[in-house]
């Protein structure tokens, strides 16, 4: 499926994108008001959701509240340059990338190819059956990639895509230290760009799901300069 909605006031970006998707094989429909978008985004199957902070009606955030209490669709958040403060909470109400305006519409179709990429190497595992298909568990977490699935002592956590895949990734290395750079390509498909903290942000809502402490270890620990290690039950690193 390669529907994409494109929530945005502004009119002449809404035609340039449906343009420029369009001649990528996307299938483009958009709406200009928030409220309106958010009832669009749940009312219909899409594989990919843009969505502006700023929206009359209701903002970005509100509408991106909205779809993660029913669905799990990616969505692309597009924020004004240079305002942390919207990509961190967009990021952190479960955004999948985000986008500073303005941008080039190349960068985006790179962004969403990542998101579906990531998509469809979780289909195709899963439809081979193969050995990484099959549940483990590091502690008291329990992963079933199979239907992408995490427990905490026996109880469901609900996570974005993004961050199943990194915690994924940081339970298969388990005691390992993984680079910023590495956990950025495998997760989010792109190459580590200067001042981008947005695996910082991923880590951060990891850390609030999953509890800071398992035992007498912290979970996810920093190593200051280089990346991020899950720690193991044993660890003592």
């Amino acid at each position: 499926m390669n529907r994409i909605l494109v929530i945005d006031d502004d009119i002449e970006l809404c035609e340039l994108l449906t343009d420029y998707l369009s001649a990528e094989d996307f299938v483009v429909q958009s709406v200009n008001r928030g409220d309106q978008g958010a009832q669009q985004a749940l009312s219909e199957a899409y594989a990919l959701i843009v969505l502006d902070v700023m929206l009359p009606g209701m903002n970005g955030f509100e509408v991106l509240r909205q779809i993660r209490a029913a669905s799990k669709v990616p969505v692309i958040m597009l924020t004004a340059r240079g305002d942390d403060i919207d990509r961190i909470v967009g990021l952190e109400l479960g955004a999948d990338d985000y986008l500073p305006k303005p941008f080039n519409p190349r960068e985006l179709v790179a962004r969403i190819r990542a998101i579906q990429r990531r998509s469809e190497n979780v289909t195709n595992r899963t439809a081979r059956g193969d050995q990484q298909s099959s549940e483990f568990q590091v502690g008291d977490i329990v992963l079933s990639p199979a239907n992408r699935s995490v427990k905490r002592s026996g109880e469901l956590i609900e996570l974005t895509s993004v961050e199943f895949s990194l915690l994924e990734i940081l339970l298969q290395q388990a005691g390992v230290v993984i680079s910023r750079e590495d956990l950025v390509e495998k997760t989010l498909g792109r190459r580590l760009s200067a001042y981008d903290r947005s695996i910082d942000v991923h880590i951060s809502a990891l850390r609030k799901k999953l509890g800071h402490q398992c035992g007498n270890s912290e979970r996810i620990k920093t190593i200051r300069g280089i990346g991020y290690l899950y720690s193991r039950p044993e660890s003592t690193v």
